[in-house]
């Protein structure tokens, strides 16, 4: 089942998400369904917040179905390690159609469970180190425009309002 991507102005994106708890064919279930309105929107990343549920669960292929070992699923995942910094262009799926330049951490190393419950740790470098804390950061009801100046934060909500006061959001 294919999600709609729940765009910026929803509360569920700016409040932390619930931790998981119960590992059922129901939350696997909901995994698949995630992959397939991720793909669906084409991205390479997306958190459950996204498609208005409230749980610690976000899924990641930044390869875009190339590489069937670069699907990653992430329950409750933690932030443990960043090293160093990149600087580039970073998008969102909530806020379709626009672009910002944002600075994250060149590697990352997370703590996670899968969709059984069975923690691990993965690290990741450049984008996938991107995605990671990209999607972390809405399970903590954080969006990529909290790590942009004031001022094209301010002019980027403008934007939206206007687009809400048009039907076009």
């Amino acid at each position: 089942m294919i999600y709609p991507v729940v765009k910026y102005g929803n509360p569920v994106l700016e409040k932390p998400a619930e931790t998981v708890t119960v590992f059922d064919h129901a939350l696997r279930k909901l995994v698949e369904d995630m992959f397939e309105s991720m793909y669906a929107a084409h991205g390479v990343g997306l958190a459950a917040p996204q498609i208005g549920i409230a749980k610690r669960l976000a899924v990641i292929d930044i390869s875009f179905k190339e590489d069937p070992k670069a699907k990653l699923v992430l329950v409750n995942p933690e932030i443990v390690r960043t090293e160093g910094k990149q600087r580039g262009s970073e998008g969102c799926l909530s806020l379709p159609e626009f672009r910002e330049e944002v600075t994250r951490p060149l590697r990352v190393t997370v703590h996670a469970q899968d969709a059984t419950g069975k923690r691990f740790e993965t690290s990741g470098e450049e984008l996938l180190a991107r995605a990671l804390v990209h999607e972390t950061d809405h399970l903590n009801g954080k969006l990529y425009i909290s790590h942009i100046s004031a001022l094209k934060r301010d002019l980027m909500k403008r934007k939206i309002r206007k687009l809400m006061k048009a039907g076009e959001w």
